[in-house]
């Protein structure tokens, strides 16, 4: 189906989750990952940290990127994320999490939010 081997069990992870558990928030997850990759989202940290607040379970559906700072903790799910990123989002008391932990964790999907 896809070229990309990563791309393509991602979709199906998702695709499987959005079935076995009615959450449409996979679904939606999957449409934009199987999309263009120039399609995808860059978010840099000084964005999220405008747009979330603390404590928040986050996924982005592309990179996330380590300019700017982040002033609170956040638990992010990410396509891929840069090294500095993710050092500064464990410095802050945060977490970068694998799509397979965050489906485990939030079946249904509630109480995560897509950025990007």
């Amino acid at each position: 189906m896809f070229a990309n081997t990563l791309v393509d069990n991602t979709v199906w992870t998702l695709r499987k989750a959005a079935k076995k558990n009615k959450a449409p928030i996979w679904k939606d997850l999957e449409s934009r990952v199987s999309g263009p990759r120039s399609n995808r989202s860059e978010v840099n940290l000084g964005k999220l940290a405008q747009v979330t607040k603390a404590s928040e379970v986050i996924v982005v559906p592309g990179k996330v990127l380590g300019t700017g700072n982040l002033g609170h903790k956040l638990t992010v799910c990410a396509f891929s994320i840069s090294e500095s990123a993710a050092k500064k989002i464990g410095d802050m008391g945060g977490k970068v999490v694998s799509l397979d932990d965050l489906i485990k964790k939030y079946p249904d999907g509630k109480g995560v939010r897509i950025i990007g």
